[in-house]
């Protein structure tokens, strides 16, 4: 497996470091999540199944925590500290998800750390990272998505913002933290040396927004839904609603996929309009759209447009896409011995792919093992468990 033999250590809650260590786990990193004295929130999210004490495990948890070891940690007891350090020392990538600062506080920064174990990749994710005037600033991912202009764009447009129904910052951060320390590991090869990564909410999403940017660059003009072409403008980057009220997204723009459908529902004449550059010029097709596509359920535009070369997607809920054929083929939902299913894990390769460990840690589990492998002895562990040590 790509990543045996590579020790990660994992601070981070909720979402983006626990999926950036799961996506190295499934791929061979032996990943030790270190947990808050109550543990991980994402531990009392509901829905709830069996785990492996057949207690109610949550399912969120399971999702993002699987094949990890956990232990739990006071990082405000010195002893506490004093294991986060040591373990540091055997480690060659350590993430975080605190504000700025905060792991200075506690003597357990980048500089700390690097100081035991020179070879050390640190990731911090952040909302805004360790620079510029929103440094320490608390935030989640809907805050980052407010202060990029993405939250104004996700509208139905009319202007009005609405609660985002994908977590893009968080998930961004660990996509890009993730590359970060990849590109660390390769360079450590060469030069032996560790690095910090500072990866944030803020500029991944700024990164991503490389296509929508052109008027704000040239013109210092925000893109909307109305003009956007690949929000909402474009009469075939678009979404419209069937008779029995559910969806068809048009998916893509090109001109051979205007001259089929349009000349599919008789109107030829509209596919001039759909190549102009201006959406507001192609504001009559979306129109004309809206009213064919109500003529029919949802299910008979699928096999309407099933043999039609087109860019396009019936809009499924979240049950429907995963019981979708493509899904399993992909190995993107997984089946367990006890029937459980997961996430399967999207970075493939054709030698050595992904394998799972399908259960998921209990808190605290691995403490003794991990202890003992530092060197601390039985009666310094029950003394450290009497002192509260691990919460």
């Amino acid at each position: 497996m790509k990543l045996e033999g590579l020790r990660v250590i994992d601070l981070g809650m909720f979402l983006p470091t626990p999926h950036l260590t799961l996506m190295m786990a499934d791929h061979g990193a032996e990943v030790i999540r270190i947990e808050p004295p109550g543990g991980e929130p994402s531990r009392n999210y509901g829905p709830f199944e069996p785990g492996p004490d057949g207690k109610p495990q949550s399912i969120w948890f399971r999702n993002l925590h699987r094949g990890k070891k956990a232990i739990t940690l006071n990082l405000k007891h010195p002893d506490g500290k004093e294991i986060l350090a040591k373990l540091a020392e055997t480690a060659d990538v350590l993430v975080e998800g605190f504000r700025p600062g905060v792991m200075d506080k506690l003597g357990l920064g980048y500089t700390d750390l690097k100081a035991r174990n020179p070879r050390l990749i640190y990731c911090a994710v952040s909302a805004f990272g360790y620079s510029g005037p929103l440094y320490g600033k608390a935030t989640h991912d809907m805050g980052a998505q407010a202060l990029t202009g993405f939250l104004a764009i996700n509208d139905s447009g009319d202007g009005k913002p609405v609660v985002p129904g994908f977590p893009s910052a968080d998930m961004a951060s660990a996509m890009m933290g993730l590359s970060g320390i990849l590109m660390a590991l390769y360079r450590r090869e060469k030069t032996g040396q560790g690095d910090f990564v500072d990866a944030t909410m803020y500029d991944s999403l700024l990164s991503f927004a490389a296509h929508l940017t052109g008027p704000v660059l040239a013109e210092d003009k925000p893109p909307t839904t109305r003009t956007g072409r690949s929000i909402g403008g474009a009469a075939f980057y678009n979404i419209y609603e069937t008779k029995d009220g559910r969806f068809i997204a048009l998916s893509g723009r090109e001109p051979k996929f205007a001259e089929n459908l349009l000349g599919y529902l008789g109107r030829k004449d509209l596919v001039a309009l759909c190549l102009k550059d201006d959406c507001v010029a192609q504001e009559p097709v979306k129109d004309f759209l809206r009213g064919a596509f109500k003529a029919k359920t949802q299910a008979e535009w699928i096999e309407a447009l099933s043999g039609m070369d087109l860019g396009w997607a019936p809009v499924m809920d979240m049950a429907e896409a995963l019981r979708q054929p493509q899904a399993a083929a992909r190995g993107m939902v997984l089946t367990d011995d006890h029937g459980n299913r997961h996430i399967g894990n999207p970075i493939k390769f054709s030698d050595e792919p992904a394998e799972f460990g399908f259960e998921s840690p209990l808190p605290n589990e691995h403490a003794d093992m991990l202890l003992s492998e530092l060197g601390y002895n039985t009666a310094t562990i029950a003394k450290m468990r009497a002192d509260h040590v691990f919460g």
